[in-house]
């Protein structure tokens, strides 16, 4: 065979391999799923993250005919877990459940994070946003919002509020309401959200913005006193308490919210799919039920809806963060 001869021949089986490898991707996708799927909770066990991909894994696994396995990997406030799954192979099998604090408030504390949310992950759907509500101990003499500001302002400093940490929603949550408020405020950090609860009930500290099912099983008992709840809408949990917005500080809005996403390069018609099944997963009673009963809302959304939400709420943070003087730790 020539030299000639040879390079054509070459070129022509090279060709016809082209149609092959353009459906490979699309073939995969169909053959899609094969095997468990794993869900990374980048939160302990327990806990309302946890909870709601528990809620929806249990749906999802129905739908997939394969099981879904709850991964709980805990860690810097969620970003060792987050970072776990930027790195997994993109291949329809890794799941993250996406969480405010390690894709929308994290990226503006930590320097040297292992993930870039926007590049290194790929959108599937909103799941769930939901409040904290703003409770005081009994000792504190204020009956509503108002109060709290008029005695904050009377005493600039002097009033002491708890959260599980420095860059946590909860902190975020009360420094946006000093910036609207104009108030000073004295912030106790904790290493948990449930040591400034306990030392909230022992009088240590004035007030914290806690969880729905926190907040309301001391608020029935008679332990606490809920003043407002910081979403635009009251909780159904507990629909007789007012939001910060009505309470007199119009334009508040501040929700914790959960979501799927998935790495990078995942093909687009897992996605498509995982979509689907995920809303339906949020249309069965029982995944609603547990929801409420963790006082939060069901949602869900287009990954492209999704994907614009999350860009927001990075630039959102990325400026109140700046606001309250937050630093790369």
């Amino acid at each position: 065979m020539t030299d000639l001869a040879f390079r054509i021949r070459t070129l022509a089986l090279a060709l016809s391999a082209v149609p092959a490898l353009a459906i490979a991707t699309p073939a995969a996708a169909q053959a899609w799923p094969a095997k468990p799927m794993r869900w990374i909770a980048p939160y302990p066990p327990g806990g309302s993250s946890d909870l709601v991909a528990r809620a929806v894994g249990t749906r999802l696994a129905e739908q997939l005919g394969q099981p879904v396995l709850i991964d709980n990997r805990p860690g810097v406030g969620g970003s060792l877990g987050t970072e776990l799954a930027a790195r997994a192979a993109p291949d329809g099998y890794t799941m993250l459940l996406a969480n405010i604090a390690p894709l929308a408030i994290n990226p503006h504390i930590y320097p040297k994070l292992g993930y870039d949310v926007m590049r290194d992950f790929e959108a599937v759907s909103l799941l769930a946003t939901g409040p904290t509500l703003l409770v005081v101990g009994p000792s504190l003499p204020v009956k509503n919002l108002q109060e709290l500001i008029a005695l904050a302002k009377a005493k600039p400093g002097a009033i002491k509020y708890g959260t599980g940490g420095s860059g946590t929603p909860a902190h975020l949550t009360t420094e946006l309401l000093r910036l609207m408020t104009g108030i000073e405020l004295l912030h106790v950090p904790y290493k948990g959200t449930g040591q400034s609860v306990t030392d909230l009930l022992g009088g240590q500290i004035d007030f914290v913005f806690a969880s729905p099912p926190v907040a309301a099983a001391h608020v029935k008992s008679g332990k606490l006193r809920a003043l407002a709840a910081s979403s635009a809408k009251r909780t159904p949990l507990a629909p007789d308490i007012p939001t910060v917005a009505e309470s007199g500080v119009p334009g508040f809005d501040m929700v914790t919210w959960w979501g799927a996403v998935v790495p990078a390069k995942t093909p687009a018609a897992i996605i498509d799919r995982l979509n689907a099944m995920l809303r339906k997963s949020l249309e069965f009673a029982d995944t609603q039920e547990r929801f409420a009963a963790l006082g939060i809302d069901v949602q869900s959304s287009t990954p492209a809806a999704f994907r614009s939400f999350m860009a927001a709420e990075l630039a959102r943070y990325a400026k109140l963060s700046k606001q309250v003087g937050l630093k790369n730790e």
